[in-house]
């Protein structure tokens, strides 16, 4: 279907280009008008967004932005008034908002702790994190001002404590402590310049200051001789590894994007409005501030999202195209010929549909009987006799031909919930036995699976990549993922399992999933409330499908990539 329908839409595409030529004469020397907007923004962003508008006037000759600076409580009406955009420091709250509004994040502020690299308990700081309970400790009372306290250790190495002389940095760090306000104010103050110079040649200090105020110029590395003091954030005197964000200015940002760093010292920059953007001129520089305008974060002491931070804001900027008027005289025959084709298209696609209704009813037929549980546990398995399972949660068959069919396991589909899409490698790629297979995505969320045996891949299931939810309601049937060439299977299935053994060790992945939900969505938090049911704890079918990326990134790397 798809050979008949693409040699279609090149007709119509060429159709398309060459009737646009025939037209340029008349407009290829028009010009853009200048266009304008006017945007909003609360006192202590003014220079950020004034900023912005400069530079983007500069890069797109023509556009102009026009930065109207208002007080917090006029900002709070321009919103509700609809139809303006605005840049604001903090969310507004659910009592000041008229109805739903949109917002995305344009930029963030991250207080850090810092430390010299020199300090003498470099090791245990880096095993252990200091809590913010012991930060609070320390804080509170100044006799206890000493790493012991901080570290349970009992040195009586005193702590220099300095913080930077700026507001924010001061709530944020008695939010995070909860000490009073008065022992913060009593802390040394500096500049950012002279606060890492003080850390860099005190190995027992400790600095609070924003994190562009340690990074080099024009690049992603720290200053000289400085570390960021990393946080244990559960309290449990262990730097866990999903807390382990502190060896490099990459993994600490996207950590913090996650969820990983402490909410009390970070404070995003939000772009509001009553509506979704809609003018062509004010998507363009929201697109814009998002793309380029985030190298100027820095320089004015906020810092930039990440990459896939950046995808998924701009992402909320989509909407309903947006056409510029076209000139109103047409050719009819050139009509005629277009409403043809577009009817093929059509008849094409409705065909299609239907062979595709017609494929995924089959599918759902071939499979074993699926009733979706409320709750999830052993007895819901469906594990079918005659397929080898692997412990990265896959399985195996052996076709008549000599091939290799593999997929996902049962297991593994009720944890993650339903599939958005799958990434899947191309025909002709060599892979080995624990190797990358595929990843599958929900959401944006995606865990990597690794390959039960290895071989030349030789086709893909191109089902998955229009239906990618086969794998939850056909696992074993329509849900396989490819064929495979194998190289060592006779070896490699020793290392597999048949049904009746494999169930025997699952019932193992069973303790270690509830261990490891107890431990990443903390029990008796309202996280964790939705993962247990409340008749008898059983765990609740699709855990995964409702927690955050953070929770998904810990599954990867402490269940399935321990399976192995």
């Amino acid at each position: 279907m798809k050979t008949k329908i693409i040699p279609i839409l090149c007709l119509l595409a060429i159709f398309f280009c060459s009737s646009l030529n025939s037209k340029g004469a008349n407009t290829k020397n028009n010009q853009p008008a200048p266009q304008s907007i006017s945007v909003y923004s609360s006192p202590e962003l003014y220079d950020l967004a004034s900023r912005w508008a400069v530079e983007y006037a500069i890069a797109n000759p023509g556009q102009i932005v026009n930065v109207i600076k208002t007080e917090e409580t006029g900002i709070r009406s321009v919103i509700n008034a609809g139809g303006n955009i605005c840049f604001v420091s903090r969310e507004l709250p659910a009592t000041e908002k008229q109805g739903p509004m949109f917002q995305i994040v344009v930029g963030r502020e991250i207080i850090v702790p810092v430390i010299s690299s020199r300090n003498p308990f470099l090791k245990e700081i880096f095993e252990k994190g200091i809590s913010p309970s012991a930060l609070a400790q320390s804080l509170k009372v100044p006799g206890k001002m000493e790493w012991g306290t901080l570290l349970d250790n009992r040195q009586p190495s005193p702590v220099k404590y300095i913080i930077l002389n700026d507001d924010f940095t001061k709530t944020g760090v008695c939010n995070f402590t909860q000490a009073d306000r008065s022992f913060i104010e009593e802390l040394k103050t500096e500049d950012p310049k002279t606060l890492i110079s003080v850390v860099q040649k005190d190995p027992y200090a400790i600095g609070f200051c924003r994190l562009t105020d340690i990074l080099n110029p024009n690049s992603s590395t720290f200053s000289e001789n400085i570390l960021l003091m990393p946080i244990d954030k559960n309290g449990n005197r262990k730097l866990d590894y999903m807390e382990n964000i502190y060896d490099n200015f990459q993994d600490f940002t996207r950590g913090v994007w996650i969820g990983k760093y402490p909410k009390a010292l970070t404070n995003n920059i939000y772009c509001i409005s009553k509506t979704r953007p809609a003018g062509v001129p004010e998507i363009a520089f929201l697109n814009w501030v998002l793309t380029t305008g985030q190298d100027l974060l820095p320089a004015n002491g906020y810092s930039d999202l990440v990459n896939n931070e950046r995808q998924s804001q701009m992402d909320k900027l989509i909407s309903t195209p947006v056409y510029t008027e076209t000139p109103k005289e047409t050719n009819s025959v050139a009509k005629n010929v277009l409403l043809i084709l577009v009817l093929l298209v059509a008849c094409s696609f409705f065909l299609d549909l239907i062979i595709r209704r017609y494929r995924k009813n089959k599918t759902r037929l071939m499979d074993s009987i699926y009733i979706k549980p409320s709750a999830f546990d052993e007895k819901d398995l469906i594990l079918p006799k005659g397929l080898y399972f692997d412990k990265t949660h896959t399985w195996a068959f052996m076709e008549q031909d000599g091939t290799v069919k593999i997929g996902i396991n049962d297991f593994l589909q009720h944890v993650t919930g339903p599939i958005t899409s799958i990434g899947m490698k191309n025909p002709g790629i060599r892979i080995k036995k624990g190797d990358q297979l595929c990843i599958l995505i929900q959401k944006g969320k995606h865990l990597i699976i690794y390959s039960p045996v290895s071989g030349t891949i030789k086709t893909q299931n191109h089902e998955l990549l229009v239906n990618s939810s086969v794998i939850n309601t056909s696992p074993y049937a329509g849900g396989w993922v490819y064929t495979i060439e194998p190289e060592n299977w006779l070896r490699e299935i020793e290392f597999m399992s048949m049904a009746d053994k494999f169930k025997t060790w699952l019932s193992g992945e069973f303790s270690r999933l509830r261990d490891f939900l107890a431990f990443s969505a903390q029990p008796g938090s309202p996280r964790y409330a939705g993962i247990v049911l409340q008749d008898g704890g059983l765990l609740k079918d699709h855990v995964l499908a409702d927690l955050g990326p953070e929770v998904w990134e810990d599954f990867q790397t402490k269940f399935m990539n321990n399976s192995r």
